[in-house]
């Protein structure tokens, strides 16, 4: 494994994230293709083996049940001190007032029970999971800022949003004192490249680092096209996300694989991997291939031949997931 700064922070992470979207209770109606404890097991210890110490997971993942999830396996199979954990804010978790959004109410109300949750009294990263139109930005920022002050955020970072959004943000931080983003959890992959425009300039400039989620574009730059699994077929999120070009996309990738005799995933994850803005993309994983393929990825240093095949099918698209 290999291990970087968060950013410009001093924050030391490993290069591949374990997404835990992929754990949770399916009956609180839940991703159907979600794991629970027992399913788990396996994974938080090959992920400890192979040296993936960064775990992201949300509040709202199985309404709460990923957290509990996550929090048993830290207690389980390692300790607080080795894990860098991270967790977000935002979506719906009850109807009441501080149950959503990124008010002073629902942060605060909802930083305690993640931490509940987790069983840890302190996250290392504190995301929010969108931005919220509604809420002034220096109300919100204000907020994280006394979380971390309270000790129950190290680190702040950013998810999903446009770019004049996220500065918008930082520069209230700045202003103000109060603690800035070290980090923007975005989508990035080879079938969705819109962060390119102007978030990872953006990034670049002000020393955040990305942690992209879908590196795989959930899961169809591991396989050739048309095939299918339980989660493409239960995921709408996923369909809505991709389209023009993308057959093409995919048969790059298999041809990059074929020539060098490695699994797809791992030319897709290497190509993520070499954007110098990336500090670590989020791996989900439900088999144990997925983490070793993640781990194998960072020994791929693809030529320009290769990254220029890769790249060529792309077609410009409207972002989504905002």
């Amino acid at each position: 494994m290999e291990y970087t700064r968060l950013g410009s922070s001093g924050l030391k992470i490993s290069r591949i994230a374990l997404g835990c979207m992929s754990f949770g209770d399916t009956s609180k109606g839940f991703n159907e293709w979600a794991l629970g404890d027992d399913g788990a097991e396996p994974l938080f210890r090959q992920a400890l083996e192979l040296g993936i110490t960064f775990w992201d997971t949300a509040n709202v993942y199985g309404a709460g049940s990923s957290e509990e999830i996550v929090g048993r396996a830290i207690t389980r199979y390692s300790t607080r001190e080795q894990i860098v954990l991270a967790t977000k804010v935002h979506f719906p978790m009850h109807d009441g007032p501080g149950g959503s959004g990124l008010s002073r109410k629902a942060i605060l109300e909802q930083i305690d029970a993640s931490l509940t949750r987790l069983g840890t009294d302190y996250v290392d990263l504190y995301q929010i999971h969108r931005f919220d139109p509604l809420v002034p930005v220096e109300e919100t920022m204000e907020a994280l800022h006394d979380v971390v002050r309270a000790g129950k955020a190290r680190y702040l970072g950013g998810s999903a949003m446009h770019a004049w959004q996220f500065a918008k943000m930082q520069h209230a931080a700045d202003t103000h004192g109060w603690t800035r983003f070290v980090s923007m959890q975005d989508q990035y992959s080879l079938m969705y490249r819109e962060e390119e425009r102007e978030m990872f300039g953006l990034l670049a400039d002000q020393g955040v680092g990305s942690i992209p989620y879908s590196p795989l574009a959930k899961g169809r730059l591991a396989r050739p096209f048309g095939e299918h699994t339980k989660r493409s077929e239960n995921d709408p999120v996923g369909r809505a996300h991709f389209g023009d070009g993308d057959e093409r996309i995919i048969s790059a990738v298999q041809q990059v694989a074929a020539g060098r005799g490695i699994p797809m995933a791992q030319v897709a994850l290497a190509w993520v991997l070499r954007n110098p803005v990336v500090s670590a993309p989020i791996v989900g994983a439900t088999k144990s291939h997925h983490l070793a393929d993640a781990v194998a990825a960072l020994d791929v240093s693809l030529t320009d031949d290769e990254v220029a095949s890769l790249e060529s099918a792309y077609v410009p698209r409207m972002p989504v997931g905002y």
